[in-house]
């Protein structure tokens, strides 16, 4: 996912995430991936997309929308099917075929992302169509939700720090909101994760007329785009990957980075925040840390009323500062908003951050509705990102500890992540422990993703980036074998085509021309530029 991507904040909608994907919650077995479609799938690969206007308010007058079907179980292609939406801008150019974007997440809409974001793409479009889509599950593909669970309050595990002290209050709560996301979610879920989304993602190659897939993914689409080069390694054609997910860390290890990474991105931010007179929280770093600290507790202990829906408590506004982090463009509104929050008890700029910029709605989750056709914008549920993105990251994990070993192993774990961040560990630990309750995931991608074969791909990894790591980059391409060139990004943020002009360029001329940096090739510092 990249940076300015959120979700609404509560309890479980602490499913709010990095691109990385580091909250965990999930649902069911994938399909063991084959290398070429049999004869029951011949229906899929051979279907053509009808491109037409978009639906709904808003979507840029030249963005065409369209669909694909694809089989709801793999395992089972003359069953049941749903259907995914996609959009495009044409290419304006020679067009050597499509390219198709995946925006992380898992769970975000690259429907609405295309859209509302095509800007940073437009140069691609001199030798592609450019194409979002939503995975199933996702946006109008389908919907799963955890419906009122995403949304209720738990005193007795609410993902603060004195919270974690009971695991069997975190265990009955974990064991409910599972219950509820298999209730709302409906038959789409057990077939959810980054297997069965790859296998569609090789439909919709086929369905754009592409013979093989020319591809651009952030942070989770990373993820997505090793897997696929797994699975069809003679179909990979220009394939970038930005904000390289891992394939191989357990969840808890994944968790700790990920609050050490927001937690060096905290510091960055108080750093240049008093140097600013109006910085909330002082004019001294040290004194800045405690200060958000102290503030993290109070909410927690007392949370805000807000004019919307529930009050808004410290882990809903760690969520919101991790959001805010991913990128220094937003650093100024986040001042701004921890200000108002400070000073006058007003929630709505730090609920920006959480809610990805829209004032959190006074409604609750409505239910999923059934797979097969594409879902109405107005049907997809508030809560469908989080509940995505737990689905997704618990099908793809393997680990499932149980009751016995939760409890023995949660204080180790509590004490490991609040070292790693007072801050963000106790809402990173909240999100490792999210698979509990849920089917074992596949063992695939650990297993199975490696020496892929495929042709040269391109990994960014930058330097700074707070959610996933530079070493995860060299891990992956490590893993991935000679078909992975990694291109080292000196900057800082959550991944670097939008923030880095190096990275962009580097990244258009290997999608456009074919032209590769040499592995180990790296770019600036620009933040300063």
């Amino acid at each position: 996912m990249q940076a300015k991507l959120s979700v609404p904040p509560s309890v479980r909608r602490r499913a709010i995430v990095t691109a990385a994907g580091l909250a965990l919650l999930g649902a069911g077995l994938p399909a063991t991936a084959a290398a070429r479609p049999d004869a029951d799938l011949n229906r899929f690969y051979r279907q053509k997309i009808t491109w037409g206007r978009c639906q709904g308010d808003g979507f840029p007058k030249d963005l065409q929308c369209g669909k694909v079907t694809v089989p709801l179980d793999y395992a089972k292609p003359r069953a049941a099917s749903i259907e995914l939406a996609l959009a495009r801008y044409r290419s304006s150019g020679d067009k050597r075929g499509s390219l198709l974007l995946n925006f992380g997440g898992p769970g975000v809409s690259g429907v609405t992302e295309l859209a509302y974001g095509g800007d940073d793409f437009m140069d691609l479009t001199d030798g592609y169509d450019v194409v979002g889509f939503d995975p199933r599950g996702v946006g109008r593909s389908s919907p799963v939700s955890c419906g009122d669970a995403a949304y209720e309050t738990d005193d007795e595990a609410d993902g603060s720090s004195d919270a974690l002290k009971d695991p069997a209050a975190v265990l009955r709560q974990l064991r409910k909101t599972a219950t509820e996301c298999a209730k709302h979610s409906g038959p789409v879920l057990p077939h959810m994760g980054t297997v069965n989304a790859a296998r569609d993602l090789d439909v919709m190659r086929q369905a754009l007329g592409d013979k093989k897939l020319n591809y651009l993914g952030f942070s989770y689409g990373t993820r997505l785009g090793a897997v696929y080069a797994a699975q069809f390694p003679k179909k990979v054609g220009r394939v970038a990957l930005d904000g390289v997910d891992t394939l191989t860390e357990p969840v808890t290890r994944q968790g700790i980075a990920g609050a050490k990474g927001q937690q060096t991105a905290l510091e960055d931010f108080l750093n240049w925040c008093v140097k600013d007179i109006a910085c909330p929280f002082g004019q001294d770093p040290r004194k800045a840390r405690e200060e958000v600290v102290r503030l993290v507790r109070s909410m927690d202990e007392d949370p805000v009323p807000t004019t919307f829906d529930g009050p808004f408590s410290g882990q809903d506004l760690v969520g919101a500062i991790g959001q805010a982090l991913y990128s220094e463009d937003l650093w100024p509104l986040l001042e701004r908003a921890l200000a108002s929050l400070t000073e006058d008890g007003d929630t709505r700029g730090v609920e920006m951050f959480a809610t990805g910029g829209a004032a959190r709605p006074g409604l609750r989750a409505t239910p999923a509705p059934a797979p097969s056709a594409l879902a109405d914008p107005e049907e997809v549920p508030l809560d469908n990102l989080p509940s995505a993105l737990m689905a997704v990251n618990c099908a793809d994990d393997p680990d499932r500890p149980t009751a016995r070993q939760m409890t023995r192993e949660l204080p180790r774990l509590r004490a490991a992540y609040e070292q790693a961040s007072e801050v963000f560990g106790p809402y990173r630990l909240t999100q490792a422990l999210l698979c509990y309750g849920r089917p074992k995931g596949t063992d695939y991608i650990r297993d199975e993703v490696k020496d892929v074969g495929s042709a040269k791909m391109l990994l960014v990894g930058t330097r700074g980036d707070p959610a996933t790591p530079y070493r995860w980059t060299e891990q992956t391409a490590m893993r991935l074998g000679p078909s992975a060139v990694v291109l080292d990004n000196k900057g800082e943020g959550h991944t670097g085509y939008a923030s880095s002009k190096c990275v962009h360029r580097k990244v258009d001329d290997f999608l456009l021309y074919g032209s590769l940096p040499p592995s180990g090739s790296s770019c600036g510092d620009e933040s300063d530029d």
